[in-house]
């Protein structure tokens, strides 16, 4: 009896103690899952200043501000390090698609979506998403493609442009402009 009773004591031991080490995991587990609040754009991301509504840059689905239009450049030149340096500061562009990146469906919603590097993008099926989750960086540079396309023919404006640069010293705080 006394061998039963310490076997049962040992095995609600062992029990209790693999629920417990399970439940943290779980919680560590929902903690790595949960996902990061992002933030609306408020600075410029090639120079860092403030940003001003009527300059902006409309690349892979995302409309960027920018200080002034003359950032434009260098945000096309490489978008990539833009996008993820906003990413890694939790910086979320505003998506402008209309229409889903893989297949042109127009979308009628924006409910299906994933966050890439800073981009928000929205398909029109789970199987455009999952598509795009296969390889980014191709979708990515169609979706460049069409938004220069389309700027061509003023389908999307590209770039807004405002009057005078008061208050930019481009090329000479440092800043790789």
């Amino acid at each position: 009896m006394r061998t039963m009773k310490t076997t049962l004591t040992a095995f609600i031991a062992v029990i209790g103690l693999a629920t417990f080490a399970h439940a943290g995991d779980n919680t560590d587990t929902k903690a790595a899952a949960a996902p990061k609040e992002m933030k609306h754009q408020t600075t410029c991301p090639v120079m860092g200043g403030k940003i001003d509504s009527s300059a902006y840059t409309d690349i892979q689905g995302q409309r960027v501000y920018h200080c002034c239009p003359a950032c434009t450049e260098k945000l096309v030149a490489d978008p990539d390090k833009y996008f993820k340096a906003a990413a890694a500061e939790g910086i979320m562009f505003e998506n402008i698609q209309d229409t889903c990146p893989l297949c042109n469906m127009k979308l009628d919603n924006k409910s299906i979506a994933t966050d890439f590097e800073g981009r928000h993008i929205a398909f029109c099926s789970d199987h455009c998403r999952t598509a795009f989750s296969k390889d980014p960086q191709k979708v990515l540079k169609k979706m460049s493609v069409t938004s220069s396309e389309a700027a061509k023919t003023g389908k999307e404006s590209k770039e807004m442009h405002h009057d005078g640069h008061d208050g930019h010293d481009h090329g000479h705080d440092g800043h790789d402009h």
